[in-house]
């Protein structure tokens, strides 16, 4: 077998909306591609041998054992190894059931598709696989050796990039809630929500995390000052910077028991408790120094160590925190102990798992010599032997919660420290005999203040209740009521994507707000391109919606974007589907116009429940898309009479339509007419029908997000297919004697498109014409007879980058279609672009148009800038008394509302 190509997809995607976490691997079973596996000597024996938990694998007999029933009976090798790379993971750690095998159109070549939870194990995990099943075909078995370094490497994947325990719970609740979430990629940080809306973690910091809290709380001893003025207890030390300094300390805090630690310590390095002699005290210190520059001495308080967490000024949960220790039973040695703990599955390393595993150190050692034990010693029946002097989660140590336990003067206590200290999620380090009792009565001290604190020992407590802490820290975040997304219109189609992208932008923009939107000629915020290219895949729209300032997103979202990565977003409150056409077929294995469809739906079932599919009537693959959207439907049409619009309004539904020249918005027996076509400059005074299309679209994409009726007639009278607004989507230029027209019409159905303008022109109409390289040679004549019947006069020209076509080669299929429509066409062939376009551009006689469809359109423009194109005049706003087409504030909202339906007898026609 060969693995041809891996891709991953991280959002809704062509195999699943649901499941967006998924490895696409195209793979080549070679010799096998006519071999079913219960042809193969030997492999259902070395298979179920290798990996005998495939038996809970059902698969498609619905029962357990079912996926090796199928291997039995004989299935295809792609199929298998799907289910391997699935089991792979589970059996690593990592929970995920869904896959999908298909055959390409290469006899032989499948996609193999895994659902994964980290992107590089899901990864690897689809290598393993096929190189598991290749070992069991030419050995008849996989070594459990080679088994156990796949599932350690697939640990090791799983954990270097694990969020940690504390950013999992707070995502996890994101997610519940329905928030979208982002990895910055830098210093760890977590975006929460879009746009203007968005907020920011790093760990258990927030956007509300005040640094003079941070800093405050770094400084130990300046913690306690602070508090200890607020009358919060603490317990009495000192600061000590040189050796010769702590012989006092020590006399000052009391005498001892003392503890020793650094100023600047974490996670409990370097701490020293109980301490009770100065040769204690000088080991101690030399440890704390090792940490850093400045120690701490305190007096030692006994009692039992709890953390207690406050988010946003509420005290959320309460965890006793046992240090490290084992628990003898007169059999093992303390050293087997630790190793029998430390085989617990809940402890790893790090912070990675719900425990940590215990290693010994220096504290370790000493607390043996201090008892007269050994690693060898053994421990009597229920003797308790603890291993470390602190109780941090991170060296082995447990919790139990005891967040109902806590005394209601401890809790004010509390929430009052972690305002002092000015933090909004805090840590609060207390040492009490009894936590049911108030500190002052048990000489109860609050030894700590943590900002980041960890959430571990609360959402995975070793006893006692999880609590879901991450839901405070999302309540803060995101007050009830308050949004976390951008209203996000997505827009696919076979053409006029760009142009109708603008457009919406256009129109939101007549709102006032910041908008956001991509497009093939760049990605734009505001008035400003952000970045060019052709940017309509997920990382563009990713850094649309990552963007603080964004108040709404306009995504177009092309074909390819879809198939290589998913889309950039888990779901859009508008969808817009164009039209769907034979273009790109036989790219990334979509070989038919019904798989193209269903490429294109991706950004229809994308669209949330309670928003707006918008989808054109009049293309059959478009509106079959309805079926399977879960949003509302709305669709458009140039056909007034549409049977299908007809029926949808009748029960109530949204539309747009073309009618009586007018571009009017329907809702069951209401008619809203917003502008006379031929009044929008877009449509080139109506006479671009398919420019008339876009505007629906546009416009009822706007109106379904709430945008008032004036703020759309105000974009479609300002909005210009001009080299500005809309580059290479019809930019007319008037050079005097003639017109020059620039168009990216690329495909079969752009063409056709763009002949319903050009053959209105009253002059001569001449064509310079091609196509890019990567499509097909029937695709190419396709262009030349559509060509032969839209121009008097080609030429026929080609890219300059062919696409691994020779050279003449896409130009010859063109030819070959110009013949075979019109034998006697006239056309000649010319290579080179701008040869081309200059060609056609001197040899324009009077009042004829030249067609231009380049490669590259800024090019072409520039060439017919230099000819010092006469400006046209702005065309007239509305002729009509815009006033008179507005609906009162109760009408207005009664057609948004999704209830109004054909009940309403009322019709208002302009």
């Amino acid at each position: 077998m060969k693995i041809l190509k891996i891709q991953t997809l991280r959002g809704p995607n062509y195999w699943s909306i649901r499941r967006q976490k998924l490895v696409v691997m195209r793979l080549d079973l070679e010799e096998l591609a006519d071999q079913p596996s219960n042809v193969i000597p030997g492999f259902y024996d070395g298979l179920t041998q290798t990996l005998p938990s495939l038996v809970e694998h059902y698969c498609s007999p619905g029962c357990r054992g079912g996926f090796l029933q199928r291997v039995q009976e004989g299935t295809m090798m792609g199929h298998i190894v799907e289910h391997v790379a699935l089991e792979l993971q589970e059996l690593a750690g990592m929970t995920v059931g869904f896959g999908r095998t298909r055959e390409t159109a290469d006899l032989g070549t499948y996609q193999v598709v895994i659902e994964y939870i980290h992107e590089q194990a899901g990864r690897y995990a689809a290598r393993a696989a096929v190189r598991l099943c290749q070992g069991i075909i030419d050995q008849g078995i996989y070594s459990s050796e080679e088994l156990e370094k796949d599932l350690n490497d697939l640990r090791q994947l799983a954990a270097d990039v694990s969020l940690g325990p504390s950013t999992e719970a707070i995502v996890k609740e994101a997610e519940a809630r329905g928030i979208p979430w982002f990895e910055l990629g830098a210093r760890h940080l977590i975006q929460l929500g879009y746009g203007v809306h968005q907020k920011r973690m790093q760990a258990t910091l927030s956007n509300y995390t005040s640094i003079l809290g941070v800093e405050l709380a770094s400084d130990k001893e300046g913690t306690k000052s602070v508090l200890r003025n607020a009358g919060i207890p603490v317990p009495r030390g000192t600061v000590v910077n040189f050796f010769d300094e702590l012989e006092e300390a020590v006399e000052y805090v009391g005498g001892y028991p003392i503890v020793i630690k650094p100023l600047d310590g974490n996670h409990g390095r370097g701490i020293t408790i109980d301490i009770n002699s100065w040769e204690a005290a000088i080991e101690a210190y030399d440890a704390a120094k090792e940490v850093s520059r400045s120690v701490i001495v305190e007096r030692f308080y006994a009692g039992r160590d709890h953390r207690v967490l406050v988010v946003d000024g509420t005290v959320v949960a309460v965890a006793e925190r046992i240090p490290a220790h084992v628990v003898g039973d007169g059999i093992h040695t303390i050293e087997e102990l630790v190793e029998e703990t430390n085989s617990d599955p809940r402890r790893g390393e790090g912070h990675d798992n719900v425990l940590t595993k215990i290693e010994l150190d220096r504290t370790s050692w000493q607390l043996l010599e201090k008892q007269g034990y050994t690693v060898e010693t053994i421990l009597q029946k229920d003797e308790v032997f603890y291993l470390r002097a602190t109780a941090n989660l991170s060296t082995g140590g447990s919790s139990v919660d005891r967040t109902d336990d806590i005394h209601p003067e401890n809790l004010w206590i509390a929430k009052r420290a972690a305002k002092t200290i000015g933090l909004d999620i805090a840590g609060i380090d207390i040492v009490t005999p009894d936590i049911t009792q108030p500190l002052r009565e048990v000489d109860g001290v609050i030894v700590e203040i943590n900002a980041a604190p960890g959430f571990r020992m609360h959402v995975c407590p070793s006893e006692g209740i999880p609590r879901n802490v991450a839901a405070p820290v999302l309540d803060m975040l995101f007050p009830p009521g308050t949004p976390s997304r951008v209203p996000i219109v997505a827009l696919t189609g076979t053409n006029g994507k760009t142009t109708t992208t603008r457009l919406v932008a256009h129109i939101f923009r007549q709102t006032g707000q910041v908008v956001g939107y991509t497009t093939t000629d760049g990605t734009y915020i505001g008035d400003y391109m952000a970045e060019p290219g052709d940017n309509t895949g997920p990382q563009s729209a990713q850094l649309i919606l990552q963007d603080p300032t964004v108040e709404v997103a306009i995504l177009e979202s092309a074909r390819g974007g879809i198939l290589r990565s998913g889309l950039g977003f888990s779901a859009c409150d508008v969808g817009v589907v164009l039209n769907v056409a034979a273009d790109h077929l036989g790219l990334g294995d979509i070989n038919t116009i019904d798989q193209m469809a269903r490429v294109k739906s991706v950004v229809a079932e994308t669209v949330m429940p309670n928003g707006y599919a918008v989808l054109n009537a009049d293309d059959p693959l478009v509106a079959e898309m309805a079926r399977r959207v879960n949003a509302q439907v709305a669709y458009f049409s140039m056909n007034p009479e549409n049977e299908l619009i007809r029926a949808h309004t009748q029960k109530g539904g949204l539309a747009a339509v073309h009618e009586n020249g007018y571009l009017s918005i329907l809702k069951g027996d209401w008619t809203l007419r917003i502008e006379p076509a031929e009044n929008v400059p877009l449509t080139l005074a109506g006479r671009a029908p398919f420019m008339i299309a876009n505007a629906l679209a546009a416009s009822l994409a706007a109106f379904a997000q709430g945008v008032d009726i004036k703020d759309i007639r105000a974009a479609l009278l300002t909005f210009r297919a001009s080299a500005a607004q809309t580059p290479g989507r019809m930019n007319l230029f008037n050079l005097g004697t003639y017109h020059a027209l620039v168009d990216y019409a690329h495909n079969a159905h752009s063409y056709e498109a763009l002949g319903g303008f050009v053959r209105n022109w009253p002059g001569e109409r001449i064509g310079v014409v091609g196509g890019p390289g990567d499509r097909r040679d029937e695709d190419f004549v396709t262009l030349g007879t559509l060509s032969a019947n839209m121009f008097d006069r080609i030429i026929v020209k080609e890219d300059d980058d062919t696409r691994g076509r020779p050279r003449g080669d896409a130009a010859r299929w063109i030819a070959r279609g110009l013949q075979q429509a019109k034998p006697d066409c006239r056309y000649e062939t010319v290579l080179d672009e701008i040869t081309a376009i200059q060609m056609a551009l001197d040899s324009a006689p009077l009042n004829s148009l030249v067609v231009i469809l380049p490669e590259s359109v800024d090019r072409a423009i520039k060439l017919i800038e230099v000819r010092k194109p006469i400006a046209e005049p702005e065309l007239a706003t509305s002729t009509i008394d815009t006033s008179a087409s507005s609906l009162d504030s109760e009408q207005t909202e009664a057609l948004k509302s999704p209830e109004t339906g054909a009940s309403l007898s009322a019709r208002l026609i302009e």
